[in-house]
């Protein structure tokens, strides 16, 4: 019996080693194959997640951030303890004594799993970092050996405290969060060192479900599983029991439930300038090293002056489109049903998109309407007793867009232009002493623009509006549009032109042109539907004679304009045809603003840029923008008093004193032409632009340091109107704006280059005038050393285009409204006062070329 029992028990132990042996030897082998082909891990000390790209202002606040996975990335060592311990407990309470698996919890999930429980990985934090960087997320037994294998050659290849922060930077933890310093800034907008145990707590239960223990949606198992990570923590010793029982008693509060602001909304509203760095370092990075580079980038802009920019611009919009007395509204309405509960409607109102970035305009829903007044909910603003209302005395400036495209009549009580449930946008208006008046209806105009304003000796773009609101549209009409600049173009001919043998008191014959073109018979115009004759070249610009412009680029060659247009960057390539010397072909502000720059700055090259400095993650500069060379910063032992001598190494692209004639003929724009309404402190030289049936209104000027401008148009192009011009349009604008530039940057004279000399010129009829001559004819112009001043009637410039004989001839400034038959008084070149006939002529004079 003995001997039975003894070989039974010997059999049975023979097939428990032979069954212990071969299973060794099954795990070994199923191991040994998988661990072929392993990723490396090596790939792991080169860690470089995908974290946000933050955009910083001049004095270094955060003005914008773009990420597509939200990540701000920590090093361990600035993780506080009570954050790791929490994620810790939470996830692999034997984190420091494993060795990248946990044999036991392993063992625990099975068991469970057999037992009709919820089957669990089990996996360890090391485990859950070879699945997020190595291996993919599918749920299998092999995934689940090569997460494994590779869990224990990490733990002898890095130090648990470099696998704790892969862990903490890389997790994702609900609301495009990733990292523990991304959730801590999306859930209560702190930074980890400021964190309660409770808010670790909270942060450390998202590691198991992000997506289903939201803070509001799912409260109660979010708290559950709050205190479940609090209690893990004190039975880890890691907090003691007073500070657990305050973490268990603490309220949920979160950005989510509005208890703490969101970060987002500390930032200002994403705009137009810090889109276009988007737009523009993706193109020059690549959309992934944007995304997902972590870069710092420090932006040109100057807030103030960004915000002068959007006001001034939205200012001039907004009065154009008032001035055409149509109420269009937003388009938008809420249901009858949310109208009844406060709450309710509020909820709805919050949920529309409708444009929130104008300043002191708030979103707003009509109640209810009475017989003259309508009372509306405005979001933002509680009810006061009385409750809000548009009163009748707001609405007569409108009429209402009906549904079939006709206007309804004037409107004379709220109810003509709104009607309950209607979605509008309203401002307070205020009294002369700051006091409420009103509240006041207000639309996105269907009008739109653009303006820019840059410092013309860097390049550096200080401000940039594409449009009246960037949540109304995000198309950027300073960069993206392109447009007829019209007169606005008018100086690239006549820089071409002083560099072609002319100068500012050449005569050039403003009279009818006739041109046979493919198209037909082209007769151009001024735009007073007048001719002047032989006029000096000053008055040409000053005055924008059409005419005028297209003899000189007759004369020098439309070849030559091109060259010059394309050398300042307003275009690739211009089509060498008449009609673009007067601004028909399109360009952008962006590139007209850029090239005025050179004008002001003496004809020195500057690129545009919206961006100083790039650095990548590690803080390396990957991008500087000014290449200028401070040739003895480094000088300690500079003199007192002494600046700095900085080399611009600039590319020169015009002569020095072409831009400063050019620049002193634009000053006459502003004194005595069509930029005449400009009132500033300091010179501003410019020019005006408006193009064929008023499609397009321009305007570009500048001071000695910063150049400005601006357009308006619509969308898809139509007139603006009889009464719309660069002058009564886009100066004001630009007026408004440089008010406040001004004030910060100042200005000064232009600053006159060597090589030339002064002589008075009768701006009438470009003859020289004695050094002591005064009057309002009088004019100083600027002439090259050894370029003769004695430019007189006998020497003019017609482009090959004959002038007919007795033509009607206007003198300058003839021909407006009133003068009667008497004619217009004068200043001639004797500064004598002298009466002009109605219509002058000159008889059978006709000309033939520059001589």
């Amino acid at each position: 019996m003995l001997r039975f029992v003894g070989n039974v028990l010997g059999a049975v132990f023979s097939a428990a080693t032979l069954g212990a042996v071969f299973g060794a030897l099954t795990v070994g082998g199923i191991f040994y194959m998988y661990s072929r082909d392993l990723p490396s891990i090596e790939n792991l000390a080169q860690y470089t997640p995908a974290t946000i790209s933050r955009i910083y202002s001049g004095e270094g606040e955060i003005i914008d951030e773009f990420a597509r996975e939200r990540r701000l990335f920590v090093a361990a060592e600035d993780i506080p303890d009570l954050v790791k311990q929490a994620f810790i407990s939470a996830e692999d309470k034997n984190f420091y004594t494993h060795q990248g698996y946990d044999t036991r919890g392993m063992v625990v999930a099975l068991v469970q799993c057999l037992e009709g429980g919820r089957c669990r990985g089990a996996s360890t934090i090391t485990q859950q970092v070879m699945k997020n960087f190595l291996l993919s997320s599918d749920r299998t037994a092999e995934r689940k050996i090569k997460e494994i294998i590779l869990a224990a050659r990490v733990e002898t290849a890095m130090s648990k405290e470099k696998i704790l922060e892969l862990y903490l930077n890389e997790i994702f933890l609900g609301q495009n969060s990733y990292g523990v310093a991304s959730a801590a800034q999306t859930y209560y907008n702190k930074a980890l060192s400021d964190l309660s145990a409770a808010e670790v707590a909270y942060l450390a239960a998202l590691a198991q479900r992000p997506g289903n223990l939201h803070p509001v949606r799912q409260r109660e198992d979010a708290i559950a599983r709050r205190n479940y990570v609090l209690g893990e923590m004190l039975d880890n010793s890691y907090i003691d029991q007073a500070t657990y029982d305050e973490a268990v008693a603490a309220p949920l509060e979160t950005v989510q439930g509005g208890e703490y602001e969101a970060f987002r909304e500390s930032l200002p509203p994403r705009d137009y300038f810090t889109d276009e760095i988007r737009r523009q370092l993706s193109g020059t990075f690549g959309e992934e090293q944007f995304f997902s580079g972590g870069l710092t980038i420090r932006a040109t802009v100057d807030e103030a002056l960004q915000k002068s920019a959007a006001e001034a611009l939205r200012r001039g919009l907004e009065q154009y489109d008032r001035n055409q007395g149509v109420w269009r509204g937003t388009g938008k309405t809420l249901p009858a049903e949310v109208l009844g509960s406060e709450q309710a409607w509020r909820d709805a109102l919050a949920a529309l998109e409708v444009p929130r970035d104008v300043d002191a305009w708030f979103p707003a829903v009509v109640l209810e309407v009475g017989e003259n007044d309508a009372r509306i909910g405005i979001e933002g603003v509680m009810d006061d007793e009385d409750g809000h209302f548009i009163p009748a005395e707001d609405v007569t400036w409108a009429r209402k867009r009906l549904e079939g495209g006709e206007l309804g009549k004037k409107a004379k009580v709220a109810g003509d232009l709104v009607a309950v449930g209607d979605v509008v946008l309203v401002r307070a208006v205020t009294n002369d002493d700051g006091t409420f008046n009103r509240w006041s209806l207000r639309q996105v105009p269907e009008v739109q623009g653009a303006f820019m304003a840059m410092d013309v000796n860097t390049g550096r773009v200080l401000a940039m509006q594409g449009g009246f609101s960037y949540q109304d549209s995000v198309f950027n009409r300073t960069t993206q549009a392109t447009r007829q600049p019209g007169s606005s173009f008018k100086p690239f001919v006549y820089a071409a032109a002083l560099d072609s043998g002319f100068t500012p008191a050449t005569i050039v014959v403003d009279a009818p042109i006739e041109i046979e073109t493919p198209q037909g018979l082209w007769t151009p115009k001024n735009a007073s539907n007048k001719f002047y004759g032989p006029t000096p070249l000053r008055t040409g610009i000053e005055q924008s004679r059409n005419l005028m412009t297209i003899r000189i680029a007759q004369e020098i060659g439309m070849q030559t304009v091109a060259g010059y247009a394309e050398r300042f960057g307003v275009y690739d390539r211009m089509g060498p045809f008449l009609a673009n010397s007067l601004g028909a072909q399109e360009t952008t502000l962006f590139k007209m603003v850029a090239a005025y720059a050179m004008f002001a700055n003496g004809g020195e090259r500057v690129e545009p840029t919206l961006v100083d400095r790039v650095q990548d993650r590690f803080g390396k500069t990957i991008y500087r923008h000014d290449q200028r060379v401070c040739e003895d910063c480094g000088d300690a032992n500079l003199p007192a008093g002494q600046g700095v001598k900085i080399d611009t190494n600039r590319e020169r692209v015009m002569n020095a004193i072409t831009a400063y004639q050019l620049t002193s003929m634009m000053q006459g724009v502003v004194q005595r032409g069509s930029a005449s309404r400009l009132d500033l402190p300091v010179p501003i030289a410019g020019k005006t632009g408006t193009t064929n049936d008023a499609k397009d209104v321009w305007f570009v000027g500048y001071s000695s340091n910063i150049v400005a401008g601006c357009y308006i148009g619509f969308d898809q192009p139509r007139t603006l109107g009889e009464s719309a011009f660069g002058g009564t349009l886009c100066v004001p604008v630009f007026q408004d704006f440089m008010e406040d530039a001004i004030k910060k940057y100042g200005g000064g004279d232009f600053r006159v280059p060597p090589g030339g000399y002064f002589r008075k010129i009768d701006r009438f009829s470009g003859r020289p005038l004695p050094d002591d001559a005064t009057g309002d004819n009088v004019v100083s112009e600027y002439f090259r050393e050894g370029e003769e001043a004695l430019i007189g009637i006998g020497l003019v410039v017609d482009g090959g285009f004959a002038m007919g004989e007795n033509l009607p001839l206007f003198a300058y400034g003839e021909g407006e409204a009133g003068g009667g038959d008497q004619g217009t008084t004068v200043t001639n070149s004797e500064g004598e006062q002298v009466v002009v006939p109605k219509k002058a002529d000159f008889g059978t004079v006709s000309s033939g070329g520059l001589y």
